[in-house]
Parts: structure tokens; sequence; C-alpha cells
């Protein structure tokens, strides 16, 4: 038998704020079952989807598999890097951190998918390497080389701010000095 104490508990518990919590713990659980389906449905439809979204863009010709392959590279990591750059440069709060996070993640969204298919083992990922192979030459590759072109670039703005601000200090306190 239960002690008074111990039901009194699960009695203030399940009063008042304590069904908001347990209404709360009910929900979180649904949510994580929803998100799990979610995934095994998005590792499944994703690779294959956007293999064939490249596959329509490129029509087999290796020449614009590497041009494009260039510019998604690139350009979906320049902007994700830009975004991430501008978001933790300056003290803000953390909802706004997490919603430029969530910014940057969408504008790499395209990369993602490509390393989702390079790298994925599943039978989605197979599809789109298979797809991506025939249909788009040139494309996964190309799209390594614009990622790493994208990041030195990003790299070399930042050298080139960092520098910039050293150097108007330095004329600053040389001015001050004449």
């Amino acid at each position: 038998m239960e002690s008074p104490k111990s039901i009194r508990r699960v009695e203030a518990w399940l009063d008042g704020s304590g069904r908001v919590w347990l209404r709360r713990a009910v929900v979180a659980i649904f949510v994580a079952m929803a998100l799990i389906a979610l995934a095994f449905l998005a590792a499944t439809f994703l690779p294959r989807w956007w293999s064939h979204r490249i596959a329509h863009q490129v029509n087999g010709s290796m020449s614009v598999g590497i041009i494009l392959g260039l510019f998604y590279g690139f350009t979906f990591t320049v902007l994700p890097l830009l975004t991430v750059w501008r978001a933790f440069r300056k003290r803000r709060p953390w909802k706004v951190w997490a919603s430029l996070a969530a910014v940057a993640i969408l504008l790499a969204g395209p990369n993602l998918l490509t390393l989702g298919i390079v790298i994925g083992s599943g039978h989605g990922a197979h599809a789109g390497q298979r797809t991506l192979d025939v249909d788009a030459p040139g494309f996964r590759g190309a799209t390594l080389a614009g990622v790493i072109i994208g990041a030195l670039v990003v790299v070399a703005i930042q050298y080139l701010l960092i520098a910039r601000r050293s150097d108007r200090r330095k004329l600053k306190a040389a001015q001050r000095t004449d």
C-alpha cells in the first residue's frame, strides 16, 4: 500500500501545473516519434528527389555537370558561412542565433543533400549515386571543388576584414602620437 505522502505528491503533480507538465511530456513524446518517422522517410525520399532534380538540370552533359557543381558548391557554402559569421559576430539573444543558424542550415541544404548522397549508405543514397553517375557526370566532384573554393573565399574575406580593422587601429594610433 502506498503511503499518503507519495499519493499526495502524485496528486499535487497532476493538479494545477502538474497537468501542464504531463501534457507537455505526452506532446514531446509524440513530436519525437513524428520527427523520427520523418527522418526515416526523408532518408529514402530526399536523396532520390535531389539526384533527379540535378539530373534533370544537367541532362547528361559533363560540362554542365561541372559548371552546376561549382555553382552549387560555391554559392551554398559562401551564403551559409557568411550567415553564420554575421550571426555569431556580435552578442545576440539565443533566439536570434538559433534562427540564423536554421537559416544557414537551409542555405546549405543543396550541399547537405549532395553530401547525403555521396556518403549515405541507404537505398535512397545508392539510388541517388547511380542517378548522378549516369545523368549528372562531374557534378559531385565539382560540388566538392566549389565547396573548397567557397570556404577559402570566406576565409580570405575574413582575413582582409580583420587586417583592415587592424590597419585602421594602427593608423589612428599613429595619428594620435603626431
